[in-house]
């Protein structure tokens, strides 16, 4: 096992190997970690939601009069920006779940991840991190370390997870593409070379119908980290999230509500107390 962050994220050691990234919404996979997908020997990249809420608001803000319709558009923009990342088709899948309801069926997308992951077998697994940004965000990153807790308590088979921020309001403000902290885990900033900045400056502009969110987002770097066995019965950090200036679905409270819920749901396979693993 690599146990040094730096070592992994290697190009070449990139290179020889297989990923899969799990993400909330089509371009959080891009602005997440878009400079390593051209890298891996194979990419599989499975989303959670369909990016397109059920209220429509996005949906005509974007200029789109059906949720279908948006749905689709932000799925023909993933592809434009795959192309760019790799120029070649990608086992690129979706769970089908509505935005911002996620948290509504954490336990079937855990199952459902479990298969996948199942399936691809790969080295290595890249997805959200636990922060409080947005429920669908955090509602991944259960799924994806829920399914892994069951994986290695099932077989022993456990691909390393690896994770990327989003974004959060812990400090009492919202930051972009900064880890909440977390003792003992230390984050690898990744300085996009010239030539890695604009390729991932033109997969960023294939999102045209998210371009008014998307330029908060520092495109310069990117930061990941070994990801922490998390406790979900707990808030991320003090204070109010992220998420809660929104309407979003759920508050925190009704979040972790659910989250224990599907924990107890899942526990004939699963082992729920979270496992921290050093590196």
């Amino acid at each position: 096992m690599i146990k040094h962050l730096k070592d992994l994220l290697n190009p070449k050691t990139l290179s020889n190997m297989t990923a899969l990234i799990v993400a909330a919404h089509p371009d959080d996979e891009t602005v997440g970690a878009g400079s390593l997908m051209p890298t891996f020997r194979r990419l599989s990249i499975v989303h959670v939601t369909d990016g397109a809420p059920r209220d429509m608001k996005d949906a005509f803000h974007a200029g789109y009069c059906s949720r279908s319709g948006y749905a689709n558009a932000r799925r023909m923009e993933l592809f434009q920006a795959l192309r760019l990342a790799r120029g070649e088709s990608l086992d690129c899948s979706c769970l089908g779940y509505v935005d911002q309801e996620a948290a509504f069926n954490l336990s079937e997308i855990t199952r459902k991840v479990l298969d996948i992951v199942e399936t691809v077998r790969p080295d290595l697994v890249l997805s959200h991190s636990y922060e409080g940004g947005h429920p669908d965000h955090d509602s991944t990153a259960f799924g994806i370390h829920m399914a892994l807790r069951m994986l290695k308590h099932n077989d022993g088979y456990g691909p390393t997870l690896i994770e990327f921020p989003s974004y959060n309001n812990h400090s009492g403000h919202a930051s972009f593409l900064e880890f909440l902290p977390v003792p003992g885990f230390q984050e690898l900033v990744k300085t996009l070379s010239p030539a890695e900045l604009e390729k991932k400056r033109r997969m960023v502009e294939s999102f045209v119908s998210q371009k008014s969110f998307l330029k908060v987002f520092p495109l310069q770097l990117e930061r990941f980290r070994f990801a922490p066995g998390y406790d979900f019965n707990v808030p991320p950090h003090q204070g109010k999230l992220y998420y809660e200036n929104h309407d979003w679905g759920v508050n925190g409270k009704t979040w972790r509500a659910l989250a224990k819920k599907a924990c107890l749901k899942l526990r004939g396979g699963i082992r729920t107390n979270p496992v921290i693993q050093g590196h």
